[in-house]
């Protein structure tokens, strides 16, 4: 049931009363002078007729304000260089993922070493000829950290890990055995291979070159954790990569 109209005499009752029940305020006539003589505003008009007034005000009161609060911290995460993996080159990732540096090392640097180490070799079943295709062994990976004034500590795995310092320690490279792939064929057949893991803005990362992104480990008990584990598997070893002075004095070591 609709409500019935106002009769014209009820309206005239109304008056202004009436508009201002309904909301409406009522207009004040004043004059301004215009560039071609005199222009009615009402007062509502003037007060509404720039409805962003308000807004910038509150947006240049939230900014004083803002001004005065202190400076919050950045939540951006740091970024983690991330090489990945090309034919065999994985102790070049390795190196290069522990240095966070693609330019840290190449692979002509790596054969040019194996070619120093093994002059009358061509081809041997883990390093891969003139051709430069990698898979090179340890012996590459610690001449190539001592032309950076590092070297590379084979850790023996009758100890526990607890007894690294870690602080001391600029990164791991692992050498664990990996599925062997032909394209997207995954074969039953493993090889070795290398993987770098080092701290970066407080946590530890797994930066094995097969992988689609940084793994993250967590903290040094959870680096520990994963440490331990990797190594009681089958064929598996750990290097330490230290600077030659903390190499020289052994304080990757923490007998404590």
């Amino acid at each position: 049931m609709g409500s019935a109209p106002y009769p014209a005499g009820e309206w005239k009752g109304k008056g202004r009363g009436g508009l201002q029940e309904l909301g409406c305020m009522r207009w004040k006539v004043s004059k301004q002078k215009g560039g071609g003589g005199e222009v009615v505003v009402g007062a509502e008009e003037r007060r509404c007729r720039d409805p962003t007034d308000s807004q910038q005000q509150q947006q240049d009161l939230s900014s004083s304000s803002s001004s005065l609060s202190p400076p919050q911290p950045s939540l951006t995460p740091p970024a983690i260089y991330h090489e990945k993996q090309r034919r065999e080159l994985c102790a070049l990732h390795a190196l290069n993922n522990v240095f966070q540096d693609g330019t840290a090392f190449s692979r002509d640097t790596l054969q040019e070493i194996y070619q120093r180490l093994s002059p009358g070799t061509l081809v041997t079943p883990h390093k891969k000829s003139m051709l430069g295709n990698g898979n090179y062994d340890v012996n590459v990976i610690m001449a190539a950290l001592q032309t950076r004034g590092f070297a590379a500590v084979w850790w023996d795995k009758r100890r526990d890990v607890g007894s690294i310092e870690l602080s001391n320690v600029t990164g791991f490279i692992l050498n664990v055995p990996s599925n062997l792939r032909w394209g997207p064929l995954r074969l039953p057949l493993k090889r070795q291979h290398w993987i770098g893991v080092r701290e970066v803005g407080g946590v530890y990362y797994n930066l094995d070159s097969k992988l689609r992104s940084p793994q993250p480990i967590g903290n040094p008990d959870e680096l520990r954790k994963f440490l331990r584990q990797q190594l009681r598997g089958k064929n598996c070893e750990l290097l330490l990569v230290v600077s030659e002075e903390v190499e020289a004095h052994q304080t990757w070591r923490c007998d404590g």
